[in-house]
């Protein structure tokens, strides 16, 4: 299967220190690889309405929702670049994570079987200089991949807080140079971990 990587970007701000390190991480992807590019708050989702025990699921395939769910289920590779917000993912990326549980249960789509296999990877730039702070998102994302039988390729972490700050990173931008370069492990949840 011919890479397809899906970035979603989560921040509130356009351009922001987050985008600017995932787009330096993507310019190293050869060019064959097809990307797209969405931006969630550009996107919105409705608010996730749990409705697993009331309602049968159908699959979305109008407006942002189908948009989103026919990106995610044709990536190989979903790039979730959220900014560090309160110590985990944005708002719009916390959305969109929450209806996978609703696709989860779409009648013939098996959205897990789907996303087995595929790779789940991280860009995240933090205002902190201890990376330890932002282990809350990469803990989200590492155990999201994890319950999907996902391979997890870890977070690309910049510091940044005014816009445009992560340039100025120079260890992240070098580690954006090979961040997509490595192999990414089957995600496992910490508990499973030797």
């Amino acid at each position: 299967m011919t890479r397809r990587f899906l970035f979603l970007l989560g921040s509130s701000r356009a351009d922001g220190n987050t985008e600017l390190l995932a787009r330096r991480a993507a310019e190293q992807l050869p060019g064959d690889v097809e990307q797209q590019w969405i931006d969630l708050a550009a996107h919105p989702l409705p608010d996730f309405e749990d409705l697993r025990h009331d309602s049968d699921f159908t699959r979305p395939t109008d407006g942002n929702t189908g948009l989103l769910f026919d990106a995610t289920t044709t990536a190989t590779d979903i790039v979730i670049a959220s900014p560090l917000y309160w110590y985990s993912v944005s708002a719009h990326t916390k959305r969109y994570l929450d209806h996978w549980a609703g696709w989860l249960r779409i009648p013939g789509v098996d959205f897990r079987a789907t996303m087995a296999g595929r790779t789940l990877w991280g860009v995240t730039a933090l205002a902190d200089h201890e990376p330890v702070v932002a282990d809350p998102l990469i803990g989200t994302l590492n155990n999201s991949a994890a319950y999907l039988k996902m391979r997890f390729g870890g977070v690309l972490l910049g510091n940044g807080s005014k816009p445009g700050d992560v340039l100025t990173d120079a260890e992240a931008l070098t580690r954006a140079k090979t961040f997509f370069q490595q192999e990414a492990p089957l995600a496992r949840f910490a508990f499973e971990e030797d």
